[in-house]
């Protein structure tokens, strides 16, 4: 779940260098996008599809202007609300510190559904308040930085050939290619991506298996919100890569053995329940959760936890410096980062914790 909960944020651009993607592939990209909405909207949509989908977006990277045509349902918040209408809590803190600075943070899901933003209310009135109230708002990148060159995809992750079985231990390319045994297309397109990316794909696969929809991801609504400019990033597009550029053979195998012990089914019933966990609100026990889940799947530990570290808590820990340095007295802050990173002991909470900063569920 390293990009629709943990919060792994993409790049892509169109360009003549982009790979070719095949229609089953587009297909499953862009299955939830819709027609009816303005140019604006679209192109908030597609930054945060991009955000939630990096690997698709490497390989259906030339289908940029069929994501042009498609629409994010912007999220209003006006009428009269009925029961029906209520929006789900969601994991919403508030953190304090002296000299009257104030950090409102939201647990972020980059893919989720329809009923999580009742068109009249698509969030609680406290966050739309400290939404309206916030001096700055900060996702995981600044929106100006999801779009890079197609250079950038190609360098960080992609191939000039098939390389992939070249790079995997024979037993983990063999397991692959019984998972996609009846996508021949994708099997083709994924032998041209380094380990840790053909991982996000598989997961990404599985995401979109469960039902969730990446043009709800949270990003997307709270900027259709939002009216006020800039809205900065806590992290680089480069520093986001180097988590998994950086990762070790071993570890970016481990990643993908873990997103290929459990059938597509099993996978995506676990995104069913960390969005149903989401809802609830309860960053800690969505923590503890994913914890559970990761010692679960662990094929070998000690590469588990140093994957953990690597892509999650390390980044954690930068997260909870860049928020502390963004807040100031007297202009409230509203980060949205992605939920996995906020509860437990090394979540962004505590490092804020740890920092001096008060913390309550708001």
């Amino acid at each position: 779940m390293w990009q629709l909960s943990s919060g792994i944020e993409g790049f892509a651009q169109a360009g003549s260098q982009a790979p070719n993607a095949t229609a089953d592939v587009a297909a499953d990209a862009f299955q939830a996008m819709r027609l009816n909405a303005s140019p604006g909207a679209r192109r908030r949509a597609l930054r945060h599809w991009m955000s939630a989908c990096v690997t698709v977006m490497a390989i259906v990277v030339s289908l940029w202007p069929l994501a042009e045509a498609q629409a994010a349902p912007p999220a209003t918040s006006n009428g009269p609300v009925t029961a029906a209408q209520i929006p789900p809590h969601l994991p919403f803190y508030i953190a304090r510190k002296a000299n009257n600075r104030t950090v409102y943070i939201l647990g972020t899901m980059h893919a989720a559904m329809p009923a999580d933003y009742p068109p009249n209310l698509p969030f609680r009135p406290a966050i739309l308040d400290a939404l309206k109230h916030a001096s700055l708002l900060a996702f995981e990148l600044s929106p100006d930085d999801l779009v890079v060159s197609q250079n950038d995809v190609t360098r960080y992750g992609v191939c000039p050939n098939a390389c992939l079985s070249k790079q995997l231990p024979d037993a983990l390319w063999k397991r692959l290619q019984w998972r996609l045994r009846d996508n021949p297309e994708a099997l083709d397109e994924i032998q041209k991506m380094r380990p840790w990316l053909a991982a996000l794909l598989i997961e990404t696969y599985d995401s979109l298996a469960s039902g969730l929809q990446t043009e709800y991801g949270t990003e997307a609504q709270l900027e259709n919100i939002y009216a006020k400019y800039p809205i900065v990033g806590l992290e680089t597009l480069n520093d986001q890569m180097r988590a998994f550029t950086n990762l070790r053979p071993a570890e970016q195998w481990e990643m993908l053995a873990q997103d290929l012990a459990q059938t597509p089914q099993q996978n995506a019933a676990d995104m069913r329940q960390l969005h149903a966990l989401w809802r609830e609100g309860d960053a800690d026990k969505l923590a503890a959760w994913s914890a559970a889940r990761s010692q679960r799947l662990a094929q070998t530990p000690d590469l588990s936890n140093a994957l953990d570290e690597k892509v999650l808590y390390r980044r954690n820990r930068h997260f909870a410096r860049r928020i502390a340095d963004l807040s100031l007295p007297d202009k409230p802050l509203f980060v949205a980062v992605g939920v996995l990173h906020l509860g437990g002991p090394r979540g962004v909470l505590a490092k804020l914790r740890e920092n001096g900063f008060t913390v309550q569920p708001g």
